[in-house]
């Protein structure tokens, strides 16, 4: 029974101690500053140096494509993301610093309305996109580590849409940038 006991305790300690991962919460600041849109993420660290992780986008815009028309074109779309993250290059003993590889799926839903003008009649028509999409890319960056606590992440991302609908109004390649700060726990 002794025996039992000590395998039992050991095999808590040993769970235990592997249970206490990294995980980080973050945000994109710059294209909240820049585009009013939100980018909310969540990573799980697997490894020392891989993480899997997903991000969840309110008023998600297609790439920085202008709203030209102001009032006449609205964007109405959000997004979930799902990623894998291989981190290289940065310091030993730290979790998820340095250059990262990040190979990822996205999908988009909503609309992009726009009113168009016929010149003819000088009436506006109102013009609708449905932006539900799958979208698969790959994002490269670098991610600092500040204490055990904070993150700063630059990266750059090219993605490719999947939807026939999207390809006629928009270009069937996206590009997106950003900053991520993070907080890890």
């Amino acid at each position: 029974m002794k025996k039992l006991c000590l395998v039992l305790l050991l095999l808590v300690g040993t769970i235990g101690a592997r249970a206490q991962a990294v995980n980080e919460v973050k945000i994109n600041v710059f294209n909240t500053l820049a585009l009013a849109s939100v980018e909310l993420g969540y990573e799980h660290f697997i490894g020392h140096n891989q993480s899997i992780g997903a991000n969840f986008n309110i008023n998600d815009r297609f790439s920085y494509h202008k709203e030209k028309g102001g009032k006449n074109q609205k964007f109405n779309t959000n997004s979930l993301v799902v990623n894998y993250n291989y981190y290289f290059g940065g310091k030993n003993g730290e979790h998820g610093s340095g250059y990262v590889v990040s190979p990822f799926l996205k999908y988009r839903f909503g609309d992009f309305k726009e009113d168009l003008w016929s010149a003819g009649d000088n009436i506006a028509i109102t013009h609708k996109t449905d932006m539900d999409s799958f979208i698969f890319g790959v994002a490269g960056g670098y991610k600092w580590t500040l204490g055990d606590s904070f993150t700063i992440n630059p990266f750059a991302s090219i993605s490719r849409n999947f939807s026939s609908e999207v390809n006629d109004r928009f270009s069937a390649i996206e590009f997106n940038a950003g900053v991520n700060l993070g907080y890890r726990f």
